[in-house]
């Protein structure tokens, strides 16, 4: 049974199991793909033209509109409410990677401090390898926990730069 929660607020229990039901009531629906990219949905006898906005595969959130109307949905598959219920919810998010040098090196700049939030894709330091600048990007939104190195030092391949968390 799928848990679909739109705009933060109203929450479904949808199962596909045997034919659809929403809350346990038998939903008789069908969905065609319009040649514009749309979709034309028959629920009810009523037909609604569904746009189809936006995919996040990686937070299994959906964003639709309807009717000039944007519905965002989150979808929680039986494993993501199984681990909500043991209270590790997060335990399948991204795991923060430290980063290290991937190359010997000349750090050039460090762009972060202990204790700062970083964003995916913030710039976080430079470093000059192989007569190249490489601007180093964080990989998933974290906190940084401890900067290893400055300025104007050298570093090793497979060196710790910054720890994150």
């Amino acid at each position: 049974m799928i848990k679909a929660t739109v705009n933060d607020k109203a929450a479904f229990k949808v199962d596909m199991a045997n034919g659809v039901t929403c809350n346990g009531e038998t939903v008789d629906w069908s969905a065609a793909q319009l040649p514009n990219g749309n979709y034309s949905v028959i629920m009810d006898n009523r037909s609604v033209a569904v746009q189809l906005c936006g995919i996040d595969r990686e937070h299994k959130t959906v964003s639709l509109q309807i009717e000039g109307r944007v519905f965002d949905v989150k979808l929680e598959e039986p494993i993501d409410q199984l681990l909500a219920a043991m209270g590790i919810k997060d335990a399948m998010g991204r795991k923060v990677n430290d980063i290290k040098a991937p190359m010997p090196g000349l750090v050039l700049q460090v762009l972060v401090a202990p204790g700062q939030a970083i964003k995916k894709g913030d710039p976080v330091l430079i470093l000059e390898a192989m007569k190249m600048e490489n601007v180093f990007k964080a990989t998933a939104d974290a906190i940084v926990k401890e900067v290893k190195v400055a300025p104007r030092t050298a570093v090793e391949k497979g060196q710790v730069l910054v720890i994150l968390e």
